[in-house]
């Protein structure tokens, strides 16, 4: 047999019993929600920052770096909404590699789903009840959404899972905004397929239960770059990009249509230094035709306290350092958020 069923995990029910959300950051939430979907739906101007680690390796750095992103959401509150980016769940090319602190609470340590379950969720709770702010996640398994679906406050379904059936029907159950990345192919249509299934109401088979959703009117598409034949990276955030889209949009009955810039990834073949360049390029872009500046509601940043990468396993870490692709520090990140609130 090729399966070993190492242990029964809690459902999410369980988990949320363990760790329930206080009346408090219900309340936080409710209200930071309410922000957010105001921006998707035009009735807000704000613009979105989602910024953070290419992956939440560890509590406590995590938490500086959010707790600091909290004090810099004060002076830039008139404008823009920060998304703290908490990605506990990674997607690697190869399978290869740390796949997040689901499954490796302890990046040192073997890999424990059941400890793992519990820490992203503890993590998630914490930023809430510690700062006031709300985070974004991967939905890598669309099975474990549910564990944390009534804390986050927005959800990524990333290059490598947009074009699978069971990401877009979950995401139609969502009732938060849903990003959808174009493929690794740079394919805008499957893209925009995306949202159009993640918009529309779909019965299916979702733990064990035969489900029903309304459709999520706050899907969306995310930019994050392509790789072509030859390995090469391609770059989908210029103006002509944008406009495309624009008019693949125009062609389509979708609700509330938005974009979200990824400025790392392929968009700058990981050369973590070009996000500030593709940020303000994107800002400066938005500026040149109104209808893209309704269209394009945010960035997405990779950052952390410390500049560039690490590896894991050398018996040497440097605290608040990513373990996966490398960041922007904290210093070039919060100058970053000051620039982008100067050109909004």
């Amino acid at each position: 047999m090729s399966f070993t069923f190492v242990k029964k995990l809690p459902i999410p029910a369980e988990i949320k019993k363990m760790f329930p959300v206080s009346e408090q950051a219900a309340a936080i939430k409710a209200k930071r929600d309410e922000e957010i979907r105001a921006v998707f739906t035009g009735a807000s101007k704000k613009f979105l920052v989602i910024i953070g680690p290419c992956s939440a390796d560890n509590e406590e750095s995590v938490m500086d770096y959010v707790h600091r992103l909290a004090k810099v959401q004060e002076k830039v509150s008139d404008r823009l909404i920060i998304i703290p980016r908490i990605y506990t769940n990674k997607p690697r090319t190869t399978g290869e590699g740390y796949k997040g602190m689901v499954h490796q609470p302890d990046p040192e340590k073997k890999p424990d789903m059941l400890a793992g379950l519990i820490a992203i969720r503890k993590l998630h709770l914490r930023v809430i009840e510690e700062t006031g702010l709300t985070s974004a996640d991967e939905m890598l398994y669309p099975e474990n959404y549910w564990y944390l679906a009534d804390i986050l406050s927005y959800v990524a379904i990333g290059a490598r899972s947009v074009e699978d059936q069971h990401h877009r029907m979950t995401t139609s159950g969502m009732d938060m905004p849903a990003g959808m990345k174009n493929p690794t192919s740079g394919d805008f249509s499957v893209m925009l397929n995306s949202v159009v299934a993640a918009q529309a109401s779909h019965d299916f088979i979702y733990r064990g239960w035969e489900v029903n959703t309304t459709g999520n009117p706050l899907a969306h598409v995310i930019l994050r770059g392509a790789t072509n034949k030859h390995g090469n990276s391609i770059p989908n955030y210029h103006y002509e990009d944008l406009i495309r889209l624009l008019h693949m949009y125009d062609q389509r009955e979708l609700a509330n249509p938005a974009v979200i810039i990824d400025a790392n990834h392929s968009n700058s073949s990981k050369q973590y230094e070009e996000q500030v360049r593709i940020v303000k390029e994107v800002l400066t872009n938005r500026t040149l035709n109104p209808r893209l500046k309704e269209l394009v509601k945010g960035v997405m940043v990779e950052s952390y306290l410390e500049p560039g990468c690490q590896k894991i396993g050398t018996g040497t870490h440097i605290y608040g350092k990513s373990i996966t692709d490398p960041c922007l520090g904290w210093e070039e990140s919060e100058q970053l958020i000051y620039d982008i609130y100067d050109m909004i």
